[in-house]
């Protein structure tokens, strides 16, 4: 075992943390803490169509009822997300042909995703899971896999690599609670050669391994 600094030690002292039981908490408090501990979500936007050409734009996870309807009839959905330029200046959420799916983008994301819903079988109901909780047998949630066959962005959020640029593109997130944050203030690491950190490593093991 590593060695621990004098913090390190202090950070794991058993009485400095709470241990839950899923089976003892709430749905509320349950979904509390998995919102503000596993983070940042994306706020995104999803649209879809139904099959009388009803279009319907929905903001996961709160309006998603006619969204999962629409994904069974096989017409595809545009997914997009927010960013804080398009947010504060430009929301006027103005419709935008996608290139093959029936659904509209939103034209002033700076990124969307045109997607197919995957077909399992040939049965439409087949197009979703539906997540039931594994005591109650409640319905909890339904998942939807997708192909995505088309990328809408904004040349001006790319890096020269092709890569979207956090610092221009400032995607909004939810961090808990009734929280947002913008990402921006961000660090590159380097990903470690190994012909340079073989020599170190090697002599590290040795280390650990004598008595």
């Amino acid at each position: 075992m590593l060695s621990r600094t004098e913090l390190g030690s202090y950070w794991i002292k058993e009485e400095l943390w709470k241990v839950y039981s899923t089976a003892e908490m709430d749905k509320t408090n349950l979904n509390k803490l998995l919102n503000s501990g596993i983070l940042p979500h994306p706020m995104s936007l999803v649209s879809t169509i139904s099959e009388d050409g009803v279009e319907n734009l929905a903001l996961p996870p709160f309006s998603l009822k006619d969204t999962t309807a629409n994904l069974k009839n096989g017409q595809g959905f545009s997914a997009f997300v927010e960013n804080a330029n398009a947010t504060a200046a430009l929301s006027g959420l103005t419709k935008e042909k996608c290139v093959q799916i029936r659904a509209s983008r939103v034209k002033e994301s700076a990124f969307s995703m045109e997607c197919e819903v995957n077909s399992f079988h040939t049965e439409p109901a087949s197009l979703q899971i539906d997540i039931t909780h594994p005591v109650t047998g409640e319905h909890r949630s339904t998942l939807i896999l997708a192909h995505v066959k088309y990328f809408h962005v904004r040349k001006d959020m790319l890096t020269g690599r092709g890569a979207v640029d956090l610092t221009k593109f400032k995607p909004v997130a939810r961090v808990g609670d009734i929280s947002y944050a913008r990402v921006g203030d961000t660090y590159r690491v380097p990903v470690p050669s190994w012909a340079q950190e073989e020599a170190k490593i090697q002599e590290a093991s040795m280390t650990l391994a004598s008595p």
